[in-house]
């Protein structure tokens, strides 16, 4: 069973366990306790393992909400369908929270939260638009990658439209080419709801 050496055991309450680990390992130790998951850089196969492990961990230990701070320029689409899945996939409720920017699959994730769970931080960024690839080989491999594509820009232009209650042939548009918004901006487009500059305001 694969496990990461990052995710602190719970029911460790030992000061002299404590004083044993590398700060680092404390910070985490607290901040998972605390229900928290961090999505930070490029989102990759790796950054989505991980960050799924802890959503599951947390899952398994209570029913009670869990807070995903994501600050990401985007990266692989699957491996943002993987968090994005499983935000939706668990029972407790998931509230995100965006930090710097929320970009490509970064809003991807970010948009799996329920509207009404979804903060951010006055001075972050969004971008949304079209998932690109490079496209080589074969005629028949071309056709295949070029169509593979559009399958699944038409797939998260639906899943944008239907996060932010603008109608699908807007968001196509839009995302079209780079798609920035500020977080005001994002509010008005119905990606973010709740504009917050405290951790008391996220409720």
């Amino acid at each position: 069973m694969m496990t990461d050496p990052k995710i602190v055991r719970l029911d460790d309450d030992s000061d002299d366990e404590d004083q044993k680990r590398p700060a680092s390992s404390i910070a985490e130790k607290y901040f998972f306790q605390s229900r928290m998951v961090m999505v930070t850089g490029q989102i990759t196969h790796t950054l989505a393992e991980r960050v799924c492990l802890s959503l599951f961990a947390l899952s398994e230990a209570s029913d009670d909400p869990i807070t995903v701070i994501i600050s990401s320029p985007g990266g692989h689409v699957e491996s943002g369908d993987m968090v994005h899945d499983t935000i939706k996939f668990i029972k407790p409720r998931v509230r995100v929270l965006g930090s710097g920017w929320v970009a490509s699959a970064g809003a991807l994730i970010y948009i799996a939260a329920e509207k009404e769970d979804r903060y951010v931080l006055e001075n972050t960024r969004f971008l949304l638009h079209a998932p690109s690839g490079g496209v080589g080989g074969k005629a028949t491999d071309i056709a295949i990658q070029a169509r593979e594509i559009q399958i699944m820009r038409d797939r998260l232009n639906l899943l944008f439209a239907n996060a932010t209650g603008q109608t699908l042939e807007k968001v196509a548009k839009d995302t079209d080419r780079d798609f920035w918004l500020s977080a005001n901006e994002a509010v008005d487009y119905g990606l973010a709801t709740h504009i917050i500059s405290k951790q008391s305001e996220i409720r």
